[in-house]
């Protein structure tokens, strides 16, 4: 049993529990200075003003805070946003392939699998709009054949034939072959049209050079034509191509080091198979194709006006260290969590006043461990192992910080909103539940809980959130905010329109990520998109949202008419 998400766990369900509850379970003895000063802070904390002068920040203008000025700002976001989204919904997807002798099987996948791509998109995405390209190169004494282009199209069939029937393995000399020759030409010879540009190579081989590789080179000094990485890589940087790399051998581990210490981290596909299967490779291909085209929609949506593109700057970011800390070498820290008893109707769960109003907030002491950095970093937060050791416990957590700095951008308001978010999905989860239960769909959905931790150290006040961690499965992102299917489920698309109609058209709960277990989905950080712009965050794209980015895309299953919802097609 997930005890975490246990109803009482998020705070009891009736008002007479609640009242004890709110008189002697806040935990809030003032036993020191930190405590007193969180106390007073949390009292002078006005949610609902401080929430107002955010979102107005984030919209371009803190001077107007007031709900009708700062609504109609959000509208405004909302409206650009979504104007973004429907432009990344445009996809050039160029497979640049070594053509060389060695590559016959995984040049007929590409050929294979595009298909497969373009019916699965269709089913799962129909809002995204594919051309194909093709740029093929071997190495520098296959001359007239070193390069081979077939420029973006969208019709599928030419683009199958050109690959089936002009497309040869052939040639290479030594083992390196041309990369950047063909990197370059894709990116300088191919006619990128539209807003969201990706780029998966394939390759078995490195580039020319010591620089890449130790195996036996007849260009040890690099490109005999004086191309470079930071060369090639800089423009396809500054023409917004988004770069994957599907792997074959460790043969160009050496030159993906090389790679990522220009453009940064980007997504490794592996494609090598055992024993040759052709079926495994094109299930491979088509799944790297997938996840590339859904990936890159994602992030290009998210591209604000006078950014620098998919490759802006990242602000500085802390050092990261991927392994679990030595627990017993780290000192225990103290503060205080708080976490919003469980709505009882959805009554409670539409009206902003039960979230803004702190005497439905449980508050509790916190004793824990954290590593000294961070394991991972997304587009908003950094992520650190913890360790909760209150009352003698040793349960394995995640606390998140958001990357920003500022007041606004690190208020506690900032936190107990994504608490809010949670407890609504959270909520809404326990109703899907039930319902599926009674038609006999037996996979759960369910949510963890998520905790704002507050930490005094003086004058200052760090605020986090505070969850379980997932252990011993694949971590996931099932859908997106926008609208993308990364990975198609019928119990989560069916959970997804319940909240819709269960709240009657208020809400959807949506960009659902966490891991697949055999008989539930056990999800993190959710968006909701609501028709009051004036909640949940950036994220919530309002009513346009729900409209373009949930119900122009959603295709009833068989879990949807089980439960009686509403068909949409």
């Amino acid at each position: 049993m997930d005890t975490e998400l246990d109803m009482g766990k998020y705070g009891v369900s009736s008002s007479r529990s609640k009242k004890k509850a709110g008189s002697q379970a806040s935990g809030w003895n003032v036993e020191d200075n930190s405590t007193a000063t969180l106390i007073s802070d949390f009292k002078r904390l006005n949610i609902d003003k401080e929430r107002l002068e955010r979102y107005a920040d984030e919209a371009g203008d803190a001077r107007y805070a007031s709900k009708i000025n700062t609504k109609k700002l959000r509208e405004s976001s909302i409206s650009k946003t979504l104007a973004n989204i429907d432009l990344s919904m445009q996809v050039d997807l160029c497979f640049v392939l070594d053509c060389t002798g060695s590559m016959g099987r995984h040049i007929a996948a590409a050929k294979d699998c595009i298909l497969q791509v373009v019916n699965y998109m269709e089913r799962t995405n129909p809002s995204i709009k594919l051309w194909v390209g093709f740029c093929g190169y071997r190495d520098h004494c296959d001359s007239s054949k070193r390069i081979q282009i077939f420029n973006f199209t969208n019709s599928y069939s030419q683009f199958k034939r050109y690959i089936s029937n002009e497309v040869p393995a052939t040639g290479g000399g030594d083992e390196p072959e041309d990369v950047l020759g063909g990197l370059n030409a894709a990116v300088n010879n191919m006619n990128w049209r539209h807003t969201t540009r990706v780029l998966l190579h394939v390759g078995d081989a490195p580039p020319h050079g010591r620089r890449f590789t130790s195996l036996s080179d007849s260009y040890p000094h690099g490109d005999p034509n004086g191309l470079t990485a930071e060369s090639v890589l800089g423009k396809m940087k500054s023409a917004n191509i988004i770069y994957y790399f599907g792997k074959i051998t460790d043969k160009t581990d050496k030159m993906l080091r090389v790679f990522s210490s220009i453009i940064g981290e980007f997504p490794v596909f592996e494609l090598s198979t055992i024993g040759g299967d052709p079926n495994a490779l094109i299930n491979k291909f088509f799944k790297a194709t997938c996840t590339a085209i859904a990936s890159s929609v994602s992030l290009t949506s998210t591209m604000e006006k006078g950014a620098k593109g998919v490759y802006m700057q990242q602000k500085k970011k802390l050092e990261m260290d991927p392994n679990q800390p030595k627990w017993h070498t780290l000192p225990v820290e103290t503060g205080k969590v708080s976490y919003y008893r469980l709505p009882e109707s959805l009554s409670d769960i539409k009206n902003p006043d039960y979230f803004t109003n702190k005497s439905n907030l449980i508050n509790q002491n916190f004793s824990y461990k954290r590593a000294p950095k961070p394991f991972s970093v997304g587009a908003e937060r950094y992520a650190y192992y913890a360790l909760n050791v209150t009352n003698g416990a040793s349960d394995k957590n995640v606390m998140k910080e958001y990357l920003d700095v500022g007041k606004k951008a690190n208020s506690i308001e900032r936190y107990l909103e994504t608490v809010e978010v949670s407890t609504v999905a959270h909520f809404l989860s326990l109703k899907f539940n039930s319902a599926a239960e009674r038609v006999d769909i037996h996979r759960k959905v369910k949510f963890l809980k998520v905790q704002l931790l507050r930490k005094t150290s003086g004058s200052d006040t760090r605020c986090y959130t505070v969850e379980r961690l997932f252990n011993g499965a694949e971590f996931k992102r099932f859908n997106v905010n926008s609208g993308v299917i990364t990975e198609f489920h019928s119990t989560l698309e069916a959970f997804a329109h319940f909240t819709y109609e269960h709240t009657g058209g208020y809400l959807v709960v949506y960009d659902l990520q966490g891991i697949e277990l055999e008989d539930k989905f056990l999800l993190t950080d959710p968006a909701v998109h609501c028709t009051d712009s004036l909640r949940f965050g950036r994220t919530n794209l309002g009513k346009k949202g729900i409209e373009k980015c949930f119900l122009a895309n959603h295709k009833c299953s068989s879990v949807c008419q089980k439960l009686g919802l509403t068909p949409r097609s």
